[in-house]
């Protein structure tokens, strides 16, 4: 007879968490019961509640899981792009993280809008902690470049917001209603959006002469 696994306290709270981002991503969260959550991962619910006593506890450690996975940890290429004040890379090498969070993990995206739909606090956890942190510090970035003289004046957080913006429409075309192929198109789209926002914050002689 095959032995059977047992898993310690840190792998059973890793596993909750990763049913849980499944379940709710394709339940939501009023779909989704913790007896669901319980089965998927093959414990009691007690058990369940003694890992997570309440589902803010939960939504915490899924918060958690994501900051500390690879996806949310400081960008070693950005940040030398930044430091080397390069725009086209910069700006290049956002569109592509932005988009592979669309793509390496759909469940997480589907997660989170159902739990702003639904008014869970996760999508406020994720949005404090991820979306405003991501604007403050590319806003920074932007505003620097524009007091520089190398792009046009602009606000710099309405022009993150709308480059942002133009890569969440196709992720979530792609992700939520199925349209395109994103992963074969992901370079093209890049390049794409990083032009034309670009050439839209690009000084000109003429906009130099309006702006005196």
């Amino acid at each position: 007879m095959a032995t059977q696994h047992r898993m310690n306290a840190d792998d059973r709270r890793a596993a909750i968490v990763e049913a849980a981002v499944s379940l709710f991503s394709d339940r939501g969260f009023r779909g989704a019961t913790t007896r669901e959550l319980a089965a998927a991962v093959g414990v009691t619910e007690p058990v369940l509640y003694r890992h997570f006593p309440t589902k803010q506890a939960l939504y915490d450690a899924i918060i958690e899981s994501r900051l500390r996975s690879r996806n949310t940890r400081p960008d070693d290429k950005l940040t030398a792009l930044i430091e080397a004040q390069d725009d086209q890379g910069v700006f290049t090498r956002l569109g592509e993280l932005i988009l592979d969070w669309y793509l390496e993990d759909p469940r997480y995206v589907r997660l989170l809008l159902y739990s702003g739909l639904e008014g869970h606090q996760l999508s406020e956890l994720f949005f404090a902690r991820q979306v405003e942190v991501f604007y403050q510090h590319i806003s920074k970035y932007l505003r620097a470049r524009m007091n520089a003289g190398a792009l046009r004046k602009a606000d710099p957080t309405l022009a993150v917001q709308a480059f942002a913006g133009m890569l969440v429409h196709q992720g979530l075309s792609y992700v939520v209603f199925g349209k395109g192929s994103l992963p074969a198109r992901r370079k093209r789209v890049v390049a794409g959006v990083v032009k034309i926002f670009l050439e839209g914050l690009k000084c000109s002689p003429q906009t130099e002469a309006r702006s005196l």
